[in-house]
């Protein structure tokens, strides 16, 4: 690439730099995106595999994009990215034989989820009631309480946290605001919490309180002694509860990068694979471009890092002066949490779970965990035996069945699972250590399925592919100690903090240089609003579009 001169450089070509890079085009910008994988998308991507013939995500897989603001603002639909919604959602079955499935508290209207317009399901509402009834009435009243509280305040509160720039300390965000509310089922108290404690104090059942200390790593990548945060509560508690419909996005996770790929170059985004920044250029302490490691200068007044911090400011920035402070923080930001085993089995047919017999639907829940009905394993010895051991030995699979609905993900006859479960981060064991863990814990996991599911025999399993926290840090260099969450999202690192508070405004030190990755509010997760909410900072800085304004709405 010769050297050459764009309104704006995106640098990273991940999901937050193929949403900010259309926001910015639309705003009229001559725009570059540099991306140093031969791909596009960072953890927005599908892949063949296990075997010939299937789809998986590698990454991310359980993805409502439908309800960012980019969805309706470029028409993704119409540029291929559609998503298939069911009345299931969330369910775990126990090794007693028992098991607890929710379903949608709202369908999507017409039952087409990619309009982003949902309906009450009063049906669904009883059966979920019903499930959890059987094991407590107290936790059925509360399933109750919390979804009239989502309907009449969270749902909204969250929407305006996460795609807005975070509130300055001493004004309070809308979530803490919710605190404030009689009726709105949180309390001060909540903020302070760790998981453990809310799990006991909202439920009091062991069925709940296992599936909620379980379903929280899979959300937010934290344990139960973590202090938990009212971020990661109200997108949890609502997750947990099935308060909205499970959905698939047809074709993989791939189609997000995809269709805003189509848009942006719709809009005249020019993207450049195989092109890795090696520096950011800055004179006078002004952003003026970039230099590539293959040669050449590009040249902009407007630099948007889509990178990590530590890629960021360790490497790009590396020859620029930081105050001490600065470095200290950013060598000092958490991320010992969200390290996965992950991946997909391709089966000859679908696990027959004993537990179906007396549930029906079990077999057909979209998300569904299975493990023991221990809430004090997952409390006191289920973190600990993974950072000691590598994983827990006693495990707690969640897995998504997604070819039932989408049939590209496996040949006609058979089936691709996704399978999950949490480990160590990469630095307490060595690369041979993690290639013998990822054996182990493949025999592990098939043995323990078998137990839930008879027919989960070996002679049923085609093919395996798992990726251990050493082989997700390998190919994305910002997911650090392989976690998915780009920073543990400890609440500490939320909101105003997040990574540390002089870097959690999207703007930098540097001026012209803007950030937007999942190292910043709102966090991890490809719906989330990081990249967003960097190009709301960017408009008001630059007299930009307010794209939100234009289309008649409050975010």
């Amino acid at each position: 690439m010769a050297d050459a001169s764009y309104d704006a450089i995106v640098i990273g070509g991940g999901h937050h730099g193929t949403i900010i890079s259309c926001y910015l085009a639309k705003a009229g910008l001559r725009v570059a995106v540099l991306e140093g994988h031969t791909h596009l998308g960072g953890g927005a991507v599908s892949e063949e595999g296990p075997l010939p013939g299937y789809r998986q995500n590698p990454h991310a897989h359980f993805t409502t994009f439908f309800r960012h603001p980019a969805y309706t603002d470029f028409n993704l639909r119409d540029e291929g990215l559609e998503y298939l919604a069911l009345d299931q959602h969330e369910g775990i079955v126990f090794d007693d034989g028992s098991s607890l499935l929710g379903y949608g508290a709202h369908r999507p209207t017409g039952g087409d989820p990619n309009t982003n317009k949902t309906e009450e399901a009063p049906d669904n509402v009883q059966k979920t009631y019903d499930q959890i009834k059987a094991f407590s009435q107290r936790d059925a009243d509360t399933y109750l309480r919390l979804l009239e509280a989502y309907r009449k305040y969270w749902r909204k509160a969250a929407n305006e946290y996460h795609f807005n720039p975070p509130q300055p300390w001493g004004t309070k965000d809308p979530l803490e605001s919710l605190c404030e509310i009689a009726d709105s089922g949180l309390e001060p108290v909540h903020q302070f919490m760790s998981v453990r404690q809310c799990a006991y104090d909202f439920f009091e059942s062991p069925e709940m309180r296992t599936l909620f200390i379980r379903a929280v790593p899979t959300s937010t990548g934290l344990f139960a002694d973590d202090p938990f945060g009212l971020q990661n509560l109200v997108w949890v508690l609502p997750t947990v509860l099935s308060f909205e419909a499970a959905v698939i996005a047809k074709g993989g996770t791939q189609m997000i990068t995809d269709s805003l790929v189509k848009a942006g170059k719709k809009l005249g985004v020019q993207y450049f694979t195989g092109h890795e920044v090696d520096e950011i250029l800055v004179e006078n302490g002004n952003a003026t471009g970039v230099k590539l490691a293959r040669g050449g200068v590009i040249s902009a007044p407007l630099v948007v890092s889509a990178l990590g911090v530590p890629q960021t400011w360790l490497r790009l920035l590396r020859n620029h002066p930081l105050s001490d402070k600065l470095l200290h923080r950013i060598k000092n930001i958490h991320y010992d949490r969200g390290q996965i085993l992950w991946g997909n089995v391709a089966v000859h047919e679908l696990p027959d779970y004993a537990a179906n017999k007396t549930n029906p639907g079990v077999n057909t829940q979209p998300r569904i965990y299975f493990g023991p009905k221990d809430p004090e394993y997952l409390a006191t010895r289920y973190q600990h035996e993974m950072f000691l051991l590598g994983f827990p030995q006693q495990p707690y699979i969640l897995t998504a069945p997604d070819s039932i609905w989408d049939r590209t993900r496996a040949p006609e006859g058979k089936h691709n699972i996704l399978v999950e479960e949490f480990a160590a981060p990469v630095r307490l064991f060595s690369a041979t250590d993690w290639g013998r863990l990822k054996v182990e814990f493949t025999d592990h996991l098939l043995d323990q399925w078998r137990k839930y599911a008879p027919n989960m025999t070996r002679d049923n399993v085609i093919g395996t592919r798992i990726y251990t926290p050493y082989d997700v840090e390998a190919g994305k260099p910002d997911m650090i100690e392989g976690g998915w969450t780009e920073g543990s999202m400890l609440p500490s690192q939320l909101g105003r903090f997040r990574p540390f508070p002089e870097l959690s405004g999207f703007r930098t030190p540097v001026k012209n240089l803007y950030m937007c990755s999942s190292n910043m509010h709102s966090g991890p997760a490809l719906g989330r609003g990081s990249s967003y909410n960097a190009y709301k900072v960017i408009a008001q800085d630059r007299g930009l579009l307010r794209v939100w304004e234009e289309s008649g709405r409050a975010l």
